[in-house]
């Protein structure tokens, strides 16, 4: 059954060579966690603390909040590329993560075979990945430099293989990231279209992004996420209207609204 359960869950980055005095007065005011000390008495970034989230199949929830307030941390989190210091997390289903692109790929092969090393990576066959080759590489129209080494690829390029890849896929447990890297607006507006599809083949969404409209879109709920903590959780207009104002909120259901999904 495919599910996502965290009780009590806590992230801490541990600062070993920092003065605690000099510390807190680089971070205090700042965007993300706040400053500590764990049990041994070493100074720790609490990038995310007591994150209690229960989905189960056919949730879409989305992540609002500022810029280092530890949206891309929970979904590294339930990706399991961290652990938590503190709490649980368990996880059951397969996970596709759609952010951190550059993960299970080879600088030094060709693009053809980074397609399969990725597919690899997020739990696919390689008879399976063989099978997606001609659509990946349709969809990335990368052409001849499929055949090149990774390296030579531009940043733009690298986001272009790996989405093919990761899009091509059917996970049970779906975490995406918005800011996935800078490629051109016409190819993201193509992406955009792959990933709705990807969603509605997934079996739990969690989403984070700051365009309003495609959390519409693809999201009933969502999360404010605030300074490592959870701030608040319910309906995606009602929480978008209260992180960003009456505005935000009209845009959402609007959106909604068109969709036919305004309750």
């Amino acid at each position: 059954m495919v599910s996502i359960d965290t009780y009590n869950a806590c992230v801490d980055f541990p600062i070993f060579d920092a003065k605690s005095r000099s510390l807190k007065k680089a971070f205090l005011g700042a965007a993300g966690g706040t400053i500590g000390r764990n049990a041994d008495n070493t100074v720790v970034v609490e990038a995310l603390r007591d994150i209690n989230l229960h989905l189960k199949e056919g949730d879409r929830i989305g992540l609002v909040g500022h810029n280092g307030a530890g949206k891309s941390t929970l979904l590294r989190l339930l990706s399991g590329i961290y652990e938590p210091t503190r709490g649980s997390a368990v996880v059951s289903g397969r996970v596709a993560p759609v952010f951190d692109l550059g993960v299970g790929m080879d600088p030094e092969i060709s693009g053809w075979e980074n397609i399969i090393i990725r597919g690899l990576f997020l739990g696919e066959s390689k008879r399976s990945m063989q099978k997606k080759m001609d659509e990946i590489a349709e969809f990335s129209e990368l052409g001849d430099y499929l055949s090149m080494p990774l390296r030579t690829y531009s940043s733009g390029m690298r986001v272009r293989l790996a989405l093919g890849v990761v899009t091509s896929i059917e996970p049970e447990i779906l975490l995406l990231d918005e800011g996935i890297g800078a490629v051109d607006a016409a190819f993201m507006a193509k992406a955009r279209v792959r990933l709705q599809s990807l969603v509605a083949k997934s079996g739990i969404l969690v989403f984070a992004s700051h365009s309003n409209e495609f959390l519409a879109q693809l999201c009933d709920s969502a999360l404010w996420v605030d300074h490592g903590e959870i701030r608040e959780c319910g309906p995606v207009d009602e929480i978008v209207g209260n992180y960003e104002g009456p505005e935000a909120r009209d845009q959402v259901r609007g959106t909604l609204k068109n969709l036919g999904r305004l309750r």
